[in-house]
């Protein structure tokens, strides 16, 4: 454990490093400015590891492999810690972490609300629907603005803007879809950043693979209607007949496959239902390649694949779940909020309880499974913050051993949100018909994805609040894009 939580602190150290510049390819591509492009298509595969890029090679020639031959691939790429979906979405719409965005978790705390902060389908009017309206304000928490009890959106929640933002402030449009209304979060603080969002609620599904694969597959509708200049139904906003310049979205199935059915054991290899997931999400690919190639707009699209996170425990053998009211309860004192997967983030009543949690904490190690209980200082140290002047930031981080999760669910034998290496050793990658085939080995952070796409586009990236609060710089074989 004690590597894996060193990465965080090696992150500021390596967003101070610079980026190469490409070589001169033709006049879209010189050493000056790097890779320069019209078009940037991001794309979350939820769950994939670095290593599931490597088994699903292995096993022959795919979409993803062409892509490759034409790409940049990170193979020692993570994400946020923790690695939630939300501070992993943000880290590449941002370049920013939770101690810069705000945002640690889909639902967590803050001191300054009125209730737990849960950006989940139990804000939609009706989560059994996949269309019912977008967000209820009547489910969302509240906060004092201006002294007056104030509903609180997902996209007001982030401290940062966001890359949709920047482009759309350029006059461009912006077009981004995932699996719930919560995902408003993009937009930014300004609430402008999408000309588009489609977010039908993953919920409304059965939870298996087969349903997710259908689930899915109007992300992809979605991005191949955009692509042809199309609005989408039950879609917000409109594009206007034009193409996204900057797009994105993400794919559930690969994550769904590992939660219900993993790896096998012993082989660590994918099992049928991750198979599935994966020649859907590589023939999907595939689809996308082939609507850029029609609309003679290939050579223009930067595509980039970020997971948000990836997935733990890969070793089915470390699986154990432990109910999260134990934990709770083995604090000995009371506590306003916890939040529980792979990890377990306590905001304590009265912050002067501390020392009383920690030792009760400490004392339940062996039973709760616990690997380490971060706190006080070392909050700080590991560039989490500071509880006692951050509202958002935790008291108190439970690292649960390798494969352990705090849940009551029978459904699941995999989790994300924690900071191993399972959880944020992530598949990076970028593909474009100018780039040489190579692979970057050195440390980097899904934060990096963020001033990396904006200098692809030509764009400043220290236009963003996030990249400037923490100096992130564009990948490996990209210009910073910093002016």
């Amino acid at each position: 454990m004690k590597s894996a939580l060193s990465f965080l602190a090696l992150q500021v150290l390596l967003n101070q490093a610079n980026g190469t510049p490409l070589l001169a390819r033709d006049r879209d591509y010189d050493s000056d400015h790097g890779c320069r492009v019209k078009y940037v298509v991001v794309l979350s595969i939820d769950g994939l590891h670095n290593s599931d890029v490597d088994k699903w090679l292995a096993l022959g020639p795919s979409n993803i492999s062409t892509l490759l031959e034409t790409g940049y691939r990170y193979t020692d790429a993570y994400t946020t810690g923790p690695s939630d979906s939300f501070p992993g979405t943000l880290s590449a719409w941002t370049g920013a972490n939770p101690k810069t965005t705000g945002v640690w978790y889909d639902d967590t705390y803050d001191r300054t609300y009125f209730a737990p902060i849960v950006y989940d389908e139990s804000i939609d009017y009706n989560s059994t629907q996949l269309f019912s309206g977008g967000i209820n304000p009547a489910n969302l928490p509240q906060t004092l603005i201006n002294g007056k009890c104030t509903a609180v959106y997902p996209h007001a929640r982030t401290r940062v803007n966001t890359a949709f933002e920047v482009v759309v402030r350029k006059g461009l449009k912006t077009a981004y879809t995932d699996k719930h209304p919560a995902y408003d979060l993009v937009r930014g603080p300004s609430g402008k950043g999408l000309s588009t969002g489609y977010f039908p609620e993953i919920a409304a599904t059965d939870g298996k693979v087969p349903g997710t694969i259908a689930y899915d597959q109007l992300h992809v509708n979605a991005l191949l209607d955009w692509f042809d200049g199309k609005d989408v139904a039950n879609a917000e906003g409109s594009l206007g007949g034009k193409l996204p310049t900057l797009s994105g979205g993400n794919f559930q199935a690969v994550s769904v496959a590992q939660k219900t059915h993993g790896y096998v054991n012993g082989t660590l290899a994918f099992t049928d239902a991750l198979k599935q997931a994966m020649t859907f999400v590589d023939a999907s690919l595939g689809a996308l390649v082939e609507k850029l190639k029609a609309k003679d707009i290939y050579d223009q699209t930067l595509i980039v694949i970020a997971s948000k996170h990836g997935q733990a425990p890969i070793d089915p053998a470390k699986f154990k779940d432990i109910n999260p009211k134990n934990v709770t309860a083995a604090t000995g004192v009371k506590v306003a909020f916890q939040t529980s997967d792979d990890i377990a983030l306590i905001f304590l009543a009265n912050q002067k309880d501390l020392h009383v949690a920690v030792a009760g904490l400490t004392a339940r190690k062996a039973d709760l499974k616990i690997s380490d209980i971060i706190y006080g200082q070392r909050l700080i140290d590991l560039h989490f913050g500071d509880p006692t002047k951050d509202p958002a930031v935790p008291d108190i981080i439970i690292v649960p051993q390798a494969g352990i999760i705090y849940t009551t669910s029978k459904s699941k034998i995999a989790e994300h949100g924690g900071l191993s290496d399972d959880d944020r050793h992530i598949a990076v990658f970028m593909s474009n018909p100018h780039l040489k085939k190579m692979a970057f080995g050195q440390r980097v952070y899904a934060t990096q994805v963020a001033p990396t796409i904006l200098g692809a586009l030509g764009l400043n990236a220290n236009e963003l609040d996030g990249v400037r609060a923490e100096r992130t710089e564009a990948l490996p074989g990209f210009h910073n894009g910093r002016n």
